[in-house]
């Protein structure tokens, strides 16, 4: 049996999240950074815009009931802006968030998206604007994204997604899961180690 996660499709419901230029110190706060692993990062996802927005009386997608569980965040233009921390894309996917469609994202937060097999693929600001309040909507109705055709479904409505090629390839193909190759072929790991005195020991 293969060890390599191949990620082709994704199934679940949609969680809308309005705005552009949303930042990784907003996705998860720097005072919840000081940590040796990234366990727990998913319980303060958020937070502080949470707060801000109960004070507001206007809830929070990822403080509403309703959402929960949901597993594709529907997002705007040039989301993960900001600092180049790993811990945004590492809070959301342990929060439950398996893919990401949005109009534009910062480059770094693609790439640390990309390293732990979440994808984020774009779609038109009307497409997304019909995503979102299909979500308002309906928070219940599940959606489809497949990689392979680079489309979204949901309900009756079909709409077109996309990524870099590279991007796209790494997650049917396995290649974004580094640790699943390395087991792919141990032998070839160990003759590798055995070559290395560093890791020999010799």
């Amino acid at each position: 049996m293969s060890a390599v996660v191949r990620i082709e499709r994704i199934e679940g419901r949609m969680i809308p999240l309005r705005g552009h230029e949303i930042d990784t110190d907003r996705i998860i706060p720097a005072r919840f950074l000081r940590v040796i692993t990234f366990d727990g990062l998913e319980a303060h996802v958020f937070e502080d815009d949470i707060r801000s927005r109960a004070q507001q009386d206007a809830p929070h997608p990822f403080a509403q009931p309703r959402y929960a569980g949901a597993r594709i965040l529907v997002v705007n233009q040039n989301f993960g802006c900001g600092s180049s921390r790993e811990h945004a894309p590492q809070a959301l996917h342990r929060w439950g968030i398996h893919a990401v469609v949005g109009e534009s994202f910062s480059e770094i937060f693609f790439g640390n998206s990309l390293a732990i097999g979440l994808p984020c693929v774009t779609a038109s600001p009307g497409d997304l604007e019909w995503l979102q309040s299909r979500a308002d909507g309906a928070p219940s109705e599940q959606a489809t994204l497949d990689l392979v055709s680079l489309a979204l479904r949901v309900g009756d409505r079909t709409v077109a997604v996309q990524a870099p090629t590279s991007a796209i390839e790494a997650f049917t193909s396995g290649a974004w899961d580094a640790t699943g190759l390395l087991l792919e072929d141990p032998a070839q790991v160990a003759a590798t180690a055995a070559r290395l005195p560093y890791v020999s020991g010799f």
